[in-house]
């Protein structure tokens, strides 16, 4: 009578035969040039013919280029911003509170009244706008080209040191030196 440890069990057999049935056309379906291999060829960007083994012809290259910094550039142009600011209201209530005192300057009766309220309204149109002027900020747009060819716009509050055609890096919005 036979035991059953002397036999091999029938699933590691069929396991065997596949994965050596899928490594045999791997390996055939590389050597006949049917799949890319995984050196890429010689780098010459030549390949024999295929009637004649003295001659070569040229292969074009269909892969792009590679770009050895994503976040390197050179910086196009630079200009400055003036960023109006905001009114608040205290400059239009200052603004109307004078022009209408200036305003109730002028004439009597029934002429002092309207005086009184076009300098209540002139002086808050003029307060709101001296306003904003004081609160106005200067910021400066610079503008980097990339070197795969993109650009980006980046903000700055401050004047800024870099010139057009310096060669930067933009990480995280902030550009620095890329020498």
């Amino acid at each position: 009578m036979e035991t059953q440890a002397n036999k091999f069990p029938p699933i590691l057999l069929w396991t065997a035969g596949i994965a050596l049935i899928l490594f045999c056309a791997a390996g055939i379906a590389a050597f006949m040039g049917w799949m890319p291999t995984s050196m890429g060829g010689t780098g010459d960007g030549v390949m024999p013919d295929k009637h004649s083994a003295n001659t070569a012809k040229p292969v074009a290259r269909t892969a792009p280029a590679r770009v050895k910094c994503a976040e390197c550039g050179v910086i196009e142009s630079m200009r400055e911003i003036d960023v109006r600011g905001d009114g608040t209201g205290l400059g239009a209530v200052g603004g109307a509170v004078v022009g209408g005192v200036l305003g109730h300057q002028v004439g009597s009766g029934r002429g002092n009244d309207v005086a009184t309220v076009l300098g209540a309204v002139g002086g808050a149109v003029a307060g709101n706008q001296i306003e904003k002027s004081a609160r106005s900020t200067k910021s400066y747009e610079i503008t980097v080209r990339f070197d795969d060819g993109s650009s980006r716009v980046i903000n700055e509050a401050n004047p800024s040191t870099w010139r057009t055609g310096d060669r930067v890096k933009v990480i995280n919005g902030a550009i620095q030196s890329n020498a």
